[in-house]
């Protein structure tokens, strides 16, 4: 498929999906959200690979938010469908079998830290911005900001940041939770790589049901998380990967995983 306003790219086993709108700061607009969705459906049918990377284009911004000058004039009923087609978009994103990784190369404000929380970690360069600053528009997060930031971070935290609408730098962002790690705007991608390299090398079946049993896991008490875990533990054990891995352990050799 054609795409106007994302790059995605395949490099081995690495997919890496670029949010490409560097003159408005690569903000989301509708179409651009149809195009991460088509993107991310793209990476679900591609089996051989095995992790994403989400990451803007240029070194400005990452996702400067949603578009304003598409949501100005909204009624009531078109910002309620925008809001609709963010959460479908970010959901997608959240859900995908495999692991994504947010690169953050500049700011992610709005909608940039909105589906930065979708990813299942976030690495930073060091001029990389978050924040929140709806509010300052006279609107509030509509993409997902008031839940996921609160589970990540805490409510007193979240609050914080909502309710002020104000920019933390990647510093803040990593003392936080919000970010994992951080590194220099040059060699972000390289870095971000290297770690999806080593998730790629491991068996695959196990980073998906490991990602599975995490997210599904979260919401439930412990005692039904813990039970979860152990069945989807033994049905791990009907995998060629599971009898590959510790065959090459015992061997001592590097496992061929089939991803089976």
């Amino acid at each position: 498929m054609e795409y106007k306003n994302i790059l995605l790219t395949f490099e081995g086993e690495i997919g890496t999906l670029t949010i490409n709108r560097p003159k408005a700061l690569n903000a989301l607009n509708s179409e651009t959200l149809k195009e991460i969705q088509a993107g991310v459906q793209e990476v679900r049918a591609n089996q051989a690979i095995k992790v994403l990377i989400l990451t803007g284009a240029g070194e400005k911004a990452f996702v400067a938010g949603a578009d304003i000058s598409e949501m100005r004039g909204m009624t009531p009923m078109e910002a309620l469908g925008f809001s609709k087609m963010g959460h479908q978009t970010l959901n997608m994103i959240q859900d995908l079998d495999r692991p994504v990784i947010a690169a953050v190369n500049g700011f992610a404000l709005g909608g940039g830290t909105e589906i930065a929380l979708a990813c299942d970690f976030i690495y930073a360069s060091e001029n990389a911005r978050f924040g929140q600053p709806e509010v300052t528009l006279g609107i509030f997060p509509g993409f997902g900001g008031t839940q996921r930031l609160p589970r990540l971070i805490g409510k007193g935290k979240a609050k914080e940041l909502i309710f002020t609408g104000k920019m933390v730098t990647a510093q803040e962002a990593l003392q936080m939770g919000i970010v994992n790690r951080i590194f220099p705007q040059a060699s972000l991608m390289e870095e971000t790589k290297k770690v999806a390299a080593q998730i790629a090398a491991n068996g695959a079946v196990a980073v998906r049901l490991a990602k599975m049993l995490i997210d599904s896991g979260f919401n439930m008490d412990l005692a039904d998380a813990c039970a979860f875990e152990s069945y989807a533990f033994g049905i791990g054990f009907a995998t060629e990967d599971q009898k590959e891995g510790m065959a090459a352990f015992i061997e001592k050799r590097k496992p061929n995983f089939r991803g089976r």
